[in-house]
């Protein structure tokens, strides 16, 4: 039986009261014994050999799953990285490299390993349906990308398995520049420990690893020991966190969410459209032209204006003109989820809108959890588990972290003065590295129900002053979040970054 913390301590603390006085407090005025120094551990490593078949080839390939330590400038352990390299056999230092891993912060990389790019996935419902209880099929992935790529995965310390050490605290971890330091140093390891300096590489992250994306560009390319890359793959983005806050007084956040809000809408019969693509180029052109004006006139809009507006936000979203009216033209996100389908007794995902949900009651404002992250997460647990202690042999008696709560310890501060450190928008980072590399692209692959990081929001990000858009590729998907819960968008996924690598 394992003890948990506050049981072993108990224990503990009970089998030293057992102990003769003598034998815990050494005899006055004589020092205690010194500790005896533990043996430096080496890193946890496993590696073995599979094949499989990728777009539409067969490809021999290692496996690595283990730790690299990052070392202090006097060779201290300071934390152990996780992570799971796929390299192909025989091994060619032409071929791309690309580097992988989730959001959260707190997340570990099994959600891109497990659903989108590792050999092997996680079978579970592609019509937004809850995975329910095991087993969950783990298949042979013929959509992982390693017949054009070899692939890590990387879990950032506080997640997967992937720890401080000694007697440094994990919270010199958490932050965007902390965390973007210590990536970087693990992929310039990589580089090192494997001779693939010069390959063509690529870095990529789904939700606030698309912000991690960015910050690990700067520190690769920021700097004048520069590692350049050649694409940086972003799925489900978020970049610019100040124009998509949801508070109060923003009112950037209610024209960004407006054209996730129609697509959502008409998936659930609540709006007309003559297609999914053209409804929502209709409500982006409605949110920053006759709604942006309204919102910003604020307690000045005219009542015929009003009147007008409220009736296109209502074909829009699907709400009645008369809760718009109650909410001041203003619905947030929370709102929405709980009133969209409310007189059908459902309430609709966060992660992906197409899910729906019953609440305790139909009375409340807000939906009680999320039916698209209960909906999957059991399925995901159990797979990355399995893949790693039975197919990959990695033995741990840590517990793989799938999502830790690293946000409240988070240090969110960029830098350079007040603005950076309140208003935080990592897009620059992108901006600059595309101006300064002529052979960098960005693709950007989003779910058009996705609330957690809507369309509409990475499009405005994306498309500010200082971006080569030229060198910016957009793909959507009929799902959400994590698009690749849907079979068909799962393999759209796979064809479009495959293709976006190719053409390098």
């Amino acid at each position: 039986m394992k003890l948990g913390l506050s049981s072993f301590a108990l224990a503990l603390a009970a089998s030293n009261l057992s102990l003769p006085i003598a034998a815990q407090t050494p005899p006055a005025g004589k020092p205690a014994e010194k500790e005896i120094a533990q043996p430096a551990r080496e890193p946890n490593v496993s590696v073995t050999r599979h094949s499989g078949i990728f777009g539409g080839q067969r490809v021999s390939y290692t496996a690595t799953a283990g730790e690299t330590f990052l070392q202090a400038e006097d060779g201290t352990p300071r934390a152990a990285i996780f992570s799971i390299s796929y390299v192909k056999e025989p091994r060619d230092p032409s071929r791309p490299i690309t580097f992988l891993f989730n959001g959260g912060p707190g997340s570990g990389s099994l959600w891109l390993h497990m659903g989108a790019f590792g050999p092997k996935r996680v079978a579970i419902p592609s019509d937004a349906r809850d995975d329910g209880a095991p087993p969950f099929p783990l298949l042979d992935n013929s959509d992982s990308l390693l017949d054009v790529t070899d692939i890590v995965f990387i879990d950032p310390v506080g997640t997967g398995f992937s720890h401080a050490l000694g007697k440094t605290e994990a919270k010199e971890f958490y932050g965007v520049t902390k965390d973007a330091e210590s990536v970087a140093q693990f992929i310039r390891l990589w580089l090192n420990n494997n001779g693939r300096w010069n390959s063509p590489k690529y870095l990529g992250g789904e939700s606030y690893g698309t912000t991690r994306s960015a910050a690990v560009l700067n520190q690769l390319e920021g700097t004048y020991n520069d590692v350049a890359l050649n694409g940086v793959i972003l799925i489900s983005t978020v970049l610019d966190f100040g124009a998509g806050a949801d508070t109060p007084g923003n009112e950037m956040t209610h024209i960004l969410n407006l054209p996730s809000m129609a697509a959502t809408a008409l998936y659930h019969g609540k709006a007309q459209g003559s297609s999914i693509g053209a409804f929502v180029e209709e409500a982006r052109r409605f949110a920053t032209g006759a709604y942006a004006a309204a919102l910003l006139k604020g307690s000045r809009l005219g009542a015929e204006e009003r009147a007008a507006v409220r009736r296109e936000l209502a074909r829009f979203t699907g709400l009645s003109e008369a809760y718009l009216e109650q909410a001041d033209l203003r619905v947030a996100p929370a709102r929405f989820y709980k009133e969209l389908l409310r007189d059908r007794g459902l309430t609709i995902g966060r992660l992906d809108s197409r899910y729906t949900g019953r609440d305790y009651d139909n009375a409340g404002e807000t939906p009680d959890n999320d039916p698209s992250f209960y909906g999957i997460d059991a399925g995901y647990t159990a797979a990355i588990n399995t893949q790693l202690r039975d197919n990959l042999k990695f033995k741990s008696d840590r517990s793989y972290v799938t999502i830790g709560s690293l946000g409240s310890q988070w240090d969110w501060r960029l830098g350079g003065g007040r603005d950076n450190d309140v208003y935080v928008n990592v897009t620059p980072y992108i901006g600059r590295a595309l101006r300064e590399n002529s052979g960098l692209r960005v693709f950007v692959g989003q779910g058009y129900y996705d609330f957690a990081t809507p369309f509409f929001a990475a499009e405005y990000a994306l498309t500010r002053t200082g971006i080569p858009t030229e060198r910016v590729e957009y793909q959507y998907y009929g799902s959400g979040h994590m698009m690749y819960v849907r079979d068909e968008d799962r393999a759209k996924l796979s064809r479009d970054i495959r293709n976006f690598i190719r053409r390098r």
